[in-house]
């Protein structure tokens, strides 16, 4: 359904994107570009995929920098330490709303990269 000659990125989800249909539609049409650092299948692509000019594939490693893997190493190691401390985990994932109203202490939760130096938890890396 999409113009011949558009731009595709899936950066979000693999299974976003039928591949198999993907393939053959930039092979039937080759001004169609294509941009997938996400997979249906991860860590497989359907046949034909990575031969195709008209795509770019590279691995899902956005966030493969130093910084942010030791970010993320420390607050994964945070929220350990918080749970041992008794602080309960937060159970809304999607309800970030109370960790970042300026104007309110942050809710008790297993530490966030804003509430761990209220809960007196090593912060210096965050």
């Amino acid at each position: 359904m999409m113009k011949k000659e558009a731009v595709l990125v899936n950066a979000s989800r693999g299974p976003v994107i039928d591949e198999v249909a993907l393939v053959e539609h930039l092979r039937a049409n080759p001004m169609f570009r294509v941009g997938l650092d996400v997979f249906e299948d991860e860590p497989y692509m359907k046949p034909g995929l990575a031969e195709m000019k008209n795509a770019v594939v590279v691995p899902h490693i956005a966030s493969a920098s130093k910084w942010t893997r030791e970010g993320m190493a420390t607050l994964a190691a945070l929220n350990v330490l918080g749970k041992i401390k008794g602080y309960p985990v937060w159970g809304n994932p999607n309800a970030v709303e109370p960790f970042l109203d300026e104007k309110a202490a942050p809710p008790p939760a297993c530490p966030s990269i804003v509430n761990a130096k209220q809960l007196g938890l090593p912060s210096s890396k965050l």
